[in-house]
């Protein structure tokens, strides 16, 4: 089952993504910017968006727990996600991946296309180029 985001799920949150400050928890929550997917009422797999441009919503983190992953979840999650972006009547999604994941090929497979990039070399912040993806719904 795919629901938003609620404060009790902080514990189970937190275990699958350990990139969200915990100050903007409480955020998600309240702007319904968080969904997980369940299965048997355990948390296995988390999606998080914001507004780029403060107008495109804009995929920051899927993650399926390890345990599920090859099953179709994360591709479930994003659909679930892209249908609910497209009935509040935004017609753009973005995501990004760095360019050594695996996941653009995944993104790939759903329609995302790329759009550009960064890179991050400032000391201390390193890393491989950040890919960006869009798609239209």
């Amino acid at each position: 089952m795919i629901r938003l985001v609620e404060k009790r799920d902080k514990e189970a949150w937190y275990a699958l993504d350990k990139h969200l400050p915990e100050s903007v928890f409480d955020e998600k929550v309240r702007c319904g910017q968080g969904y997980v997917y369940t299965e048997d009422e355990v948390i296995i797999g988390v999606l998080r968006y914001n507004l780029f441009w403060d107008n495109t919503p804009f995929c920051t983190m899927l993650f399926i727990d390890s345990d599920y992953r090859n099953q179709k979840y994360g591709k479930q999650l994003m659909e679930y996600w892209e249908q609910d972006m497209k009935s509040r009547g935004y017609g753009m999604l973005m995501t990004s991946t760095q360019v050594d994941e695996y996941a653009q090929h995944f993104y790939r497979k759903l329609g995302y296309k790329d759009c550009g990039g960064f890179v991050v070399d400032v000391p201390g912040y390193e890393q491989p180029m950040e890919m960006i993806m869009i798609k239209g719904v």
